[in-house]
């Protein structure tokens, strides 16, 4: 027996091989090959599930290279689009602080403006109290003089005429008559004024 037959069977001294006969060193020879075989046939299996495992993880790195690349392109956009929304978020912040300052422009002209108004309205209130006093005044006037005029028409008949006043209907500033008011000195010597 060679060295290399040798080491297939178990280990055992030369004296218990030579103590064997040829069939039993025949039959333990076939049973070496057969675990040899056997164990080749597993390591081929064995050999083959790890290939197989391999292109399996060369085809999931193939596939994750591609998403990664897909990946990359979507980051790249997003980087753009986050430029983009950065550059109209100042442009908006801008736009909100220049209409600030025009609404605080704005209500600082509309405070003046209503204050002027407010001012004029508290003249022109004046000025009409001052006239309705004025037209009160001019009233009390007239009716004055139609008492007068009413007077010297029952004394004499010529009464009306030697005082040269108009002793017919006229207006006393109360808007009734269509000749206008006699709100003014003009009117008030126009209705006074000796007839022609």
């Amino acid at each position: 027996m060679s060295g290399g037959d040798g080491a297939l069977l178990p280990m055992e001294s030369e004296d218990e091989l030579s103590n064997w006969d040829k069939g039993d060193l025949i039959q333990r020879l076939r049973r070496a090959e057969t675990d040899k075989i056997s164990a080749l046939v597993q390591r081929g299996n064995l050999i083959k599930g790890v290939n197989r495992q391999l292109q399996e993880h060369l085809l999931e790195i193939r596939q994750l290279r591609e998403v990664n690349g897909q990946l990359q392109e979507e980051n790249q956009e997003l980087r753009g689009l986050c430029c983009f929304l950065d550059e109209d978020r100042a442009k908006v912040h801008k736009l909100a602080r220049d209409w600030q300052l025009f609404g605080r422009y704005a209500a600082k002209v509309m405070r003046e403006d209503v204050g002027g108004y407010l001012r004029k309205l508290a003249d022109l209130e004046r000025l009409q109290a001052e006239l309705v006093k004025e037209n009160l005044g001019l009233r009390e006037l007239c009716l004055l003089f139609e008492a007068g005029c009413g007077r010297g028409s029952d004394a004499s008949p010529a009464g009306s005429s030697d005082l040269n006043i108009p002793c017919g209907p006229r207006d006393l500033g109360d808007g009734s008559s269509s000749t206008g008011s006699v709100g003014s000195p003009e009117q008030l010597h126009l209705v006074c004024s000796p007839q022609d």
